[in-house]
């Protein structure tokens, strides 16, 4: 099926990582050019030496989403070299658990400011650019987590806040052809995980908690990212799609 993404342009924050590979990956398969946005250069050098060895245009960008100089250069950059971003990823964010009572206010504002004031910075910077095409898509990527999980009150509080901004945004931007998503992935198998010591545990109690008995893999994350980003979703807006195997609770 085609997606309608060839010669589109997707800017990708947090793009070096796991998640943000796999997208690229994704957009690239479809024809896409894909910006990789990331607060780490190694990583982005990295990230798209692979991706320009499956015969993909990509750009590295290096900015920290909390900044909104560095993102407005970064925006610069792309359309320097593509004249327009068509898609903006969100997805810049991470975690840092821990019981309310032994959180810093570090942490706090750690996971808030990247994935809250990053998607700000971010989605400000590029929506002018769609609104001048009347056209565009915006995808922020929440988490289940936004029902909440013990020792995530940061984590949790920051994907219900950008499911809100998803909603928000989507009413706003409308009129300009412009729709804003929010993808919400259940528990995902990403290196990381797969190196912590309860890994094959948490694999089991997936296998009996989750109506598709596995874990999610990032390719099910692009593919649903992918789908929001193409021209078939046109009328599809303001949602939040959960890539979860249908556990909710």
């Amino acid at each position: 099926m085609d997606l309608g993404l060839k010669e589109s342009t997707a800017f990708i924050t947090g793009g070096a990582g796991t998640l943000g590979f796999a997208m690229a990956t994704r957009f690239l398969q479809e024809g896409g050019n894909v910006v990789i946005c990331d607060a780490n250069q190694e990583a982005i050098d990295t990230a798209c030496e692979k991706l320009t060895a499956l015969g993909g245009s990509v750009l590295g960008v290096r900015a920290d989403v909390t900044n909104k100089d560095e993102v407005a250069l970064a925006v610069q950059e792309a359309t320097h070299k593509w004249k327009k971003i068509d898609v903006l990823v969100n997805n810049a964010g991470f975690a840092r658990d821990r019981y309310l009572t032994k959180m810093s206010e570090e942490d706090w504002h750690a996971v808030l400011d990247v994935t809250l004031q990053g998607a700000f910075h971010c989605t400000r910077a590029v929506l002018p650019i769609m609104m001048d095409n009347r056209y565009g898509r915006v995808i922020n990527i929440a988490s289940r987590a936004h029902l909440g999980n013990p020792g995530q009150t940061n984590y949790s509080a920051a994907k219900a806040g950008l499911i809100g901004f998803t909603r928000s945004l989507a009413l706003e931007s409308g009129k300009f052809g412009i729709t804003a998503n929010a993808v919400a992935p259940g528990v995902i198998s990403t290196p990381r995980m797969q190196q912590r010591s309860d890994y094959q545990e948490l694999t089991e109690r997936a296998k009996s908690n989750t109506p598709v008995a596995r874990l999610g893999d990032p390719s099910d994350v692009a593919a649903t990212v992918a789908f929001l980003a193409s021209r078939l979703a046109g009328f599809t807006t303001g949602e939040t799609v959960h890539v979860t195997g249908g556990r909710y609770a």
